[in-house]
């Protein structure tokens, strides 16, 4: 164990994750990011773009939002969020979008980890490459009618699929804060 910079000492340090302790409290942080993006990506015709993926941890395929690490890549350290929000939908779905709005940011998980997730709502969206992901990422790409979000989430979960928060959140906030006019998202 050592101590580093702040008041809190090292326990353990991967390449990707470190667990630190603070006065007893254990808990992770990732040494190669700023932040975490998540994007509500909804086209035209009001289809949410959602991801499929395995996630070790879980031990399940997990459906998502796009998302992924801001300031994580060599040179790029300082990565605006909305730049790394950008570059993650693209990979992970292929679509441009023409607008953003930053819509919050909160704690994924403040008892284990300093993570901070900032959310973003894309529109006019614009399908420009592949997607499904980079570096051995095998990413699947769903487009479910707004209305339909949490019926379709509540399948997949019957069928073993494990549904990431994130999204209702998302959808929730989009909804109070850029006046999407469907009635009822899903419930």
């Amino acid at each position: 164990m050592s101590k580093d910079s702040g008041d809190r000492d090292t326990l353990h340090q991967g390449k990707h994750l470190h667990l630190h302790s603070r006065k007893g409290w254990e808990f992770v942080v990732r040494p190669n990011a700023k932040g975490v993006v998540a994007v509500l990506a909804v086209t035209d015709d009001r289809f949410v773009v959602l991801t499929e993926q395995f996630r070790p941890p879980v031990g399940r395929k997990v459906i998502e939002l796009p998302a992924g690490l801001a300031g994580d890549l060599p040179t790029q350290e300082d990565e605006p969020l909305v730049t790394a929000a950008k570059r993650e939908l693209l990979e992970e779905t292929g679509y441009e979008a023409k607008n953003w709005t930053r819509l919050t940011e909160g704690p994924s998980s403040a008892g284990l980890t300093s993570e901070v997730i900032t959310f973003f709502h894309a529109t006019g969206l614009t399908r420009i490459g592949d997607g499904g992901g980079v570096r051995g990422e095998d990413i699947k790409v769903h487009f479910i009618p707004i209305a339909d979000v949490k019926n379709w989430c509540e399948k997949r979960e019957r069928d073993g699929v494990l549904t990431d928060f994130k999204i209702y959140a998302a959808l929730y906030l989009a909804r109070s804060l850029t006046q999407l006019t469907e009635a009822r998202l899903w419930y």
